[in-house]
């Protein structure tokens, strides 16, 4: 068997039809051939920090081992925000510090290095400082799928920039309280409660009521298990509570927003 590829992933706010995307792409293809890229997305709201940071923290750990992850989210571009490289134990990320990897830094606190990038003989030799998706990170990115040590590219920082994501919490014995993190492009809402976090509060057994904007909503196993147009929620393939209607927008009909609290009843 040959040895696999290395693959780099793409995330951005520049919108799937943008031209930006395409010279990332060719920046990296110019340096490293051999490399494979997938497109996570290229649908994030623009200069949306924490949505890029929740979209990243929900999909890098379904790619393969050494994985490099490349995530453009940079309404700072050009100011004095650094380019960083975060290197984990299975995975790299190559980005802005601005709080978009704070979801990784989250999940991956023991085996995290920060590289604030300052090799500038990796870059793209461009006069330009609003594209650095091109400039910097791409072709950041495409060295390190060859192999680059990542400490080559700089200096190991401890202060970098980690954005609040908010965590349930638990208001009293019999009640955990979550929120509304991220609504996708279907108007489903995803919340910050974790499947395992109701499986616990289910344990000993009872009953839980999950209440949104003051109603109670039922909960199913999937999208088809109902016709209607009444507001559900299930366990989503990211493994997170989430609301939604049938065929239908559920934030828009029901004036979900990002934010609003989620309740999490037992008995």
């Amino acid at each position: 068997m040959g040895t696999r590829r290395p693959l780099i992933t793409l995330t951005s706010d520049f919108g799937t039809r943008d031209p930006f995307v395409g010279q990332m792409k060719g920046v990296i293809l110019n340096t490293n051939p051999d490399v494979e890229l997938v497109d996570i997305s290229h649908e994030i709201s623009p200069h949306n920090i924490r949505e890029g940071a929740v979209l990243t923290g929900m999909s890098y750990e379904y790619f393969p081992v050494r994985t490099i992850h490349l995530v453009v989210v940079d309404p700072g571009v050009g100011s004095s925000r650094r380019p960083i490289i975060v290197a984990t134990q299975n995975h790299y990320f190559v980005g802005p510090d601005n709080g978009v990897f704070s979801m990784v830094y989250r999940k991956e606190k023991d085996s995290l290095r920060v590289i604030h990038i300052t090799s500038e003989h990796y870059f793209l030799k461009k006069d330009s400082t609003t594209f650095h998706g091109r400039d910097i990170f791409a072709p950041v990115a495409a060295w390190l799928s060859k192999g680059i040590p990542v400490d080559h590219f700089g200096v190991r920082i401890d202060d970098f920039m980690n954005i609040h994501l908010p965590e349930p919490g638990m208001p009293s014995r019999n009640t955990i309280e979550g929120e509304v993190i991220y609504i996708d492009r279907f108007g489903n809402a995803i919340t910050n409660i974790s499947s395992d976090l109701l499986n616990d509060s289910v344990n000993g057994g009872g009953r839980l009521r999950i209440v949104l904007k003051g109603r109670v909503v039922p909960v199913k196993s999937c999208y088809a298990e109902v016709d209607d147009k009444e507001l559900y929620c299930l366990i989503n393939s990211f493994g997170f509570l989430e609301f939604f209607i049938c065929r239908g927008n559920a934030a828009e009909s029901f004036g979900i927003r990002i934010g609003d609290t989620v309740g999490i009843i037992k008995g």
